[in-house]
């Protein structure tokens, strides 16, 4: 494929955010041409989020790639708390007058997007290394980068940047410029991923005094599991055998003596942070999905922020090009922050609410427990924890 010298929006990264942002562009006639540091195969390993809102199925339906995710994807109208040995459905559906969640894994969405692009003809260059963002702050803004031994120079209008929490694209912007708040948690989630059958038909959070747990699935023959451990513990340490043993300890009798297991088929480690980066937006560049946030996994909110990112920045600059108005892309930072942070907020209570944390005594795993026992009590605090899981609505 032949790679134009110039574009509308040069994109890097082609993760679900770079990706569907392109989708979306393309459909709306403008040019994009995408810069992925990787090769197609690693983007697809990676093992990510599975549960996306109402907001994200929406987008994906937008973007014409929803076809396999409504024939394969698992919708969810409800999931458990287990604690103390007993399990508490929360019923999002009735909860918020019908919404539900989506399963479908991100590397399926991330496939879809893929296969649309090649589908497309708009043109992506993986393995472009070495890149690096120019004049960002001028009306000519560009990006160089090395692909197969040459350096290649994108002229472009715009620049995105969803290119994750350790890409380039946030590291170009001056510190001066940027404000980092970050919250680092002190453990990790143990992930294992097996071609077992989901114990339950919905997932259930696990808070336990060895700590926490979770059950969760890809498909219905495709389940995905973690347990809360030290971020001191290497993936060695954890032989199946033992993954399985701690997970059933951590469960409640029922659901122990249901649990199906097998050989893992892939296994990691993946510390926690809540992360955000303001303001998202820099002349011509702009922040979104990793590379301008990070939450923790419990709330299950990283690809659907990323998604919401990307409707603001994608109307924006469809706004910018077919109505020659600025309004969108000038106000994008406000409105995603104010989604970002909400959904923030709702992580950190979730993790909060579901580990233990080393540095607590016996007083606080007391207020956890009331905290518990008052929320699957109170239709109030259902409602909330429910509004908020199935994703919050979007700022107009």
């Amino acid at each position: 494929m032949s790679i134009p010298s110039r574009t509308q929006v040069a994109i890097i990264g082609a993760g679900p955010s770079g990706l569907l942002l392109g989708q979306l562009l393309h459909r709306a006639g403008i040019d994009t041409v995408i810069l992925e540091q990787r090769t197609p195969d690693y983007v697809l390993g990676r093992i990510r989020a599975g549960i996306i809102e109402q907001v994200t199925v929406d987008l994906l339906v937008e973007a014409g790639v929803s076809e396999r995710m409504f024939k394969e994807g698992l919708p969810h109208d409800g999931f458990e708390l287990c604690f103390s040995g007993q399990r508490h459905r929360v019923d999002m559906h009735a909860l918020t007058g019908g919404r539900r969640v989506m399963v479908y894994g991100q590397t399926e969405i991330t496939r879809d997007l893929m296969d649309a692009r090649q589908a497309s003809g708009a043109p992506i260059v993986y393995e472009a290394t070495e890149v690096a963002l120019h004049d960002f702050g001028s009306s000519q803004p560009s990006v160089s980068y090395t692909h197969q031994g040459e350096r290649h120079t994108l002229q472009c209008d715009f620049i995105a940047g969803c290119d994750g929490f350790h890409g380039v694209s946030r590291a170009s912007v001056p510190a001066s410029a940027i404000q980092n708040f970050e919250r680092v948690y002190p453990f990790g989630w143990l992930g294992v991923l097996s071609d077992t059958p989901p114990v339950a038909h919905e997932l259930i959070y696990s808070n336990h005094e060895r700590g926490f747990a979770l059950c969760s699935m890809r498909s219905n023959t495709r389940s995905r599991y973690y347990v809360q451990c030290s971020l001191q513990d290497q993936v060695s340490d954890w032989s199946d055998q033992r993954f399985w043993n701690e997970l059933r300890s951590r469960l409640d009798p029922d659901t122990a003596e249901q649990l199906v297991t097998g050989p893992s088929i892939e296994k990691s480690i993946a510390p926690l942070r809540s992360f955000v980066a303001e303001p998202m937006r820099f002349g011509r560049l702009f922040l979104a999905g990793d590379a301008a946030h990070i939450v923790p996994p419990t709330g299950a909110k990283g690809l659907n922020l990323a998604a919401s990112d990307i409707a603001y920045l994608s109307r924006g600059l469809i706004e910018h090009y077919q109505e020659h108005s600025s309004a969108g892309i000038d106000a994008y930072s406000e409105r995603a922050l104010a989604r970002i942070w909400k959904a923030e907020r709702f992580s950190w209570w979730m993790t909060t609410l579901l580990h233990r944390f080393p540095e607590k005594d016996a007083f606080d795993h007391r207020i956890q427990r009331a905290d518990l026992d008052y929320l699957v009590g109170s239709q109030a605090a259902l409602t909330s924890l429910a509004e908020n899981y199935v994703g919050l609505p979007m700022a107009a």
